[in-house]
């Protein structure tokens, strides 16, 4: 279930902003260590809640930044997603203020996701999930046909849009939204940054 409703439904070809939506999940894994909805069945019921909003829900003490990156990622709202370039020159700016400058939001940001995530005892240098970590039976994550017919419209959760505006925030404006693992992130950002002749679409 990592692809966007339309798709689900059957009504619409996979397309680049779906490709987008699926970016959004594979970031949510980096960051969390987990796949999506990993507790409970990949079913047609799953498909109709995805179509009414539902999403991953992303740890609080990520980077507000990131946070805001992945949620824009999963706009229901096919055109308000980010494109390819502007999430390559989005990573690419976050990690070179990262490196270049530790007073910069995404460095302060950062720097108190760890100190979070190090007080919760998040990290863990042997493991990235807990031990007690289960995947639901009919969870499922092998490519597989998916056709769920007179699923709804996708929309958005109803305090999507109040999320997104409230992760705009500078830093000092909001508590601050925390990662696990610094190096995730810098995975990420450079796995994203690194591709070349990405198309703007």
């Amino acid at each position: 279930m990592t692809i966007v409703g339309k798709v689900l439904s059957g009504d619409a070809e996979y397309t680049k902003a779906a490709d987008v939506y699926s970016f959004g999940i594979i970031a949510y894994e980096m960051i969390t260590s987990f796949p999506p909805y990993s507790d409970i069945p990949h079913d047609s019921d799953l498909a109709l809640k995805i179509c009414n909003g539902l999403r991953p829900k992303i740890p609080f003490h990520t980077p507000k930044l990131i946070t805001r990156m992945i949620m824009r990622c999963w706009d229901a709202r096919v055109t308000h997603r980010p494109t390819s370039k502007e999430l390559k020159n989005e990573s690419w700016k976050y990690l070179r203020d990262y490196h270049n400058d530790k007073d910069s939001e995404i460095g302060i940001q950062i720097e108190n996701s760890e100190k979070l995530s190090k007080n919760l005892g998040l990290i863990n240098s042997k493991t990235s999930t807990p031990h007690n970590y289960q995947t639901h039976p009919q969870a499922i994550y092998t490519s597989r046909l998916l056709n769920f017919p007179k699923l709804p419209k996708p929309k958005n959760e109803e305090n999507f849009k109040r999320i997104l505006e409230e992760l705009t925030k500078p830093t000092s404006a909001l508590s601050i939204l925390k990662i696990k693992k610094k190096k995730n992130i810098n995975i990420l950002f450079y796995l994203v940054a690194s591709k070349l002749h990405v198309p703007d679409f």
